[in-house]
């Protein structure tokens, strides 16, 4: 498939990443057959799929598969990557797994693109394909990846994916491991919640969370679902947590960020006074924790500073376009 193809042409068929994963969807989780897969249709799909294969094998080259499928994603190659989420998911719920931390931070790799270095309101949080707007089988704008493979494509099988073992993924929100819940609420952003079972797994948890970051990712990943699915009760809900000054200052910050991306309205002063005053550089490095704000970061700048600067100074210089400036 090439960039421009008659995507009519592909669509349903096993050049279709989405219509392969739901075929694998139809499948008892346990029990996938990774050679039933056609991985060699898709860009790098054997390099997928050995990844897949090592890490199910429970070997030491473990990290270095998550790495794999890292890079795929990173190269903006994400096909292959998406075809490899419904067997990561049994592996990320697996407590006794040892890898099981390094594939839950990868699993929503290939659920977003075009995120890195986004740090506006207009674009942070954003699930660019809106199934009231497109239809199925139309190209949205994703684009092509870098192989010429539509983004949008890879984008919808992972999400698919996601959002179908969403009950199996959930009880992760309250892992006795933080780093854990954080990604959680990092994968569980990405799927769809039409009934609000996310959503208020979300805000249970918030109710009893005491860890400051995990509390930061869980207004994110509510602020990411209600930018694809709009909920006024989640704008009222960023709008008191980051005005409330007895709540943590991450999660203010992270609140403030997050109903910034969910509505039009000019920044308050009182916002922009909690967040000039909150979001200092040691803060924002240890934010660098929260994978929306590893995102969102540019060359020598975190992702919290980025996204203070593009939000509410844009008359403020750009440090990566002064970087880029100065090599030339």
């Amino acid at each position: 498939m090439t960039e421009g193809a008659d995507l009519a042409l592909f669509s349903g068929g096993p050049f279709d990443v989405r219509a392969v994963v739901a075929g694998i969807l139809s499948e008892p989780r346990q029990s996938l057959d990774l050679d039933a897969v056609p991985w060699g249709n898709f860009p790098h799909g054997h390099d997928a799929r050995e990844a897949v294969r090592l890490l199910r094998a429970d070997g030491e080259p473990g990290v270095d598969a998550t790495g794999v499928l890292w890079g795929l994603c990173a190269d903006d190659s994400r096909a292959a990557a998406a075809l490899a989420v419904p067997f990561l998911i049994p592996l990320a719920i697996d407590a006794h797994h040892p890898h099981r931390a390094a594939v839950l931070a990868v699993l929503s790799g290939p659920a977003r693109a075009r995120h890195h270095g986004v740090a506006s309101r207009e674009e942070l949080l954003l699930h660019r394909n809106d199934p009231r707007r497109d239809a199925p089988d139309t190209h949205d704008d994703y684009g092509y990846e870098v192989t010429g493979y539509p983004a949008g494509w890879s984008v919808a099988a992972a999400r698919t994916a996601i959002t179908t073992d969403t009950s199996a993924l959930l009880p992760l929100l309250g892992d006795s491991d933080p780093t854990v819940r954080v990604d959680a609420a990092y994968v569980l952003a990405t799927a769809a919640d039409p009934d609000h079972i996310i959503r208020t797994a979300l805000a249970d948890g918030f109710a009893t969370e005491g860890d400051a970051m995990v509390r930061a990712a869980l207004l994110l990943a509510a602020a990411e679902i209600a930018r694809a699915q709009p909920h006024p009760a989640t704008v009222t809900w960023l709008r008191e947590r980051w005005h409330d000054r007895t709540e943590v200052p991450e999660a203010r910050l992270a609140a403030a960020v997050g109903w910034l991306c969910l509505t039009d309205q000019p920044a308050p002063e009182e916002l922009r006074r909690t967040v000039d005053t909150l979001a200092d550089d040691e803060r924002a490095h240890a934010m660098e924790a929260l994978p929306w704000m590893h995102a969102a970061s540019g060359s020598n700048e975190p992702g919290l500073l980025r996204c203070r600067r593009c939000m509410l100074h844009p008359e403020e210089p750009d440090p990566e376009a002064a970087f880029w400036d100065s090599l030339f």
